[in-house]
Parts: C-alpha cells; structure tokens; sequence
C-alpha cells in the first residue's frame, strides 16, 4: 500500500449522454458520448509519488477499467419467475 499523505481529495465527474427513439414506438435507444473526470488533490508531497498514486487508483477502479476496456455484458429478465425475452441489440 502506498503510504501518500493527502489533504484534501475531489471528483468531478461530467457525464455527456444522448437519447433517440420513442419508447412509445419502441425505438428509444440511448447512449453516452463521453465522460470527463477531474480530480483536485492537495497534499505536501512531491508531484511524482500523488501522480504514482492517481495511476494507481485508475488502475485499480473496476468501473474505470470497465468502461477503458471491452468486456462481455450478460442480462436476463424474468416475469412471474419464467424467462422473458427482452434482450437488447
């Protein structure tokens, strides 16, 4: 574990979305265009260890890493405990 003072930590996250269709016609189909992350640090320690421990931490975030990297999504629904086919293209 790293062993990095920091004071003061804050996340801003800014999430661009889209939506198109009609849910009324069936043709509702949304999207994400892009996420902005800033973090704002204040510590007393050198630039190159905070750096080292904001890699670190990217690394090591399931959500960032699901959203840089490709990955399989499975979804299966139910209605009154039988399995409905509602699956998404």
């Amino acid at each position: 574990m790293m062993k990095i003072r920091v004071q003061k930590a804050r996340v801003h996250v800014t999430m661009r979305n889209k939506q198109e269709g009609s849910v009324l016609q069936g043709t509702v189909k949304a999207g994400c265009l892009g996420i902005e992350t800033r973090l704002d640090l204040e510590s007393d320690e050198p630039p190159e260890r905070v750096a080292a421990l904001v890699r670190s931490a990217e690394r090591g975030c399931f959500t960032m890493q699901a959203l840089f990297e490709p990955m399989q999504v499975a979804t299966t629904s139910t209605l009154n405990g039988e399995p409905l086919a509602a699956t998404i293209g």
